[in-house]
């Protein structure tokens, strides 16, 4: 099966460096009749594929991820505003990878080994489904040609530059990461 992570490592050359391509200019996810498939869907082919396959818990941790956007789209529509987009859930997943690494610190440090392989697991399930992340180096060159872009002068543009980079890569880095990086570059 085809992942997110599939999206793969194009890359734009810009002044002779390669950065990295935003994940509307990187070659699209689509299916066999050549339509763009969303995140949903791959979702929803992934937990189908699982269930198929008897893999229990890849389809309990896709059961898990499909019932939190519903909750969200319920909100959302309580509120009066669109289901989430392909963006927000990347940064629903990438949350869920974040608590489960707490946990699974948390597993580690108290001696439950089998528990925190279990959260491993989990995160590797999510990872899956998320566009390829950018590596260290790609995060530092993205947020440096981000800097240049939104002509950032030092620390007071800190918060533009995140939002451009939100916008340009979602999902595709660790923006905690990507936010040192930043403040380290315009101090």
């Amino acid at each position: 099966m085809t992942t997110w992570s599939d999206y793969g490592g194009a890359m734009a050359v810009d002044n002779g460096q390669d950065l990295p391509m935003t994940q509307t200019e990187s070659k699209t996810r689509r299916g066999s009749t050549g339509h763009i498939i969303s995140m949903r869907d791959q979702i929803g082919a992934a937990l189908n594929e699982a269930v198929q396959k008897e893999r229990r818990s890849r389809a309990c941790m896709l059961r898990l991820i499909q019932t939190a956007i519903n909750d969200r789209d319920v909100a959302n529509r309580a509120e009066g505003k669109d289901p989430i987009s392909d963006a927000e859930i990347g940064d629903m997943l990438l949350k869920m990878i974040h608590q489960r690494e707490a946990s699974a610190a948390e597993y580690e440090a108290s001696g439950r080994l089998s528990e925190a392989e279990e959260e491993r697991e989990e995160i590797q399930i999510v990872r899956d489904l998320l566009p390829r992340q950018l590596d260290e180096n790609d995060t530092r060159r993205a947020c440096a040609q981000v800097i240049e872009e939104v002509d950032a002068g030092g620390l007071r543009d800190v918060g533009r530059c995140m939002n451009a980079l939100k916008q340009k890569f979602p999902g595709q880095m660790d923006f905690g990461q990507a936010s040192g990086i930043v403040k380290t570059m315009l101090r």
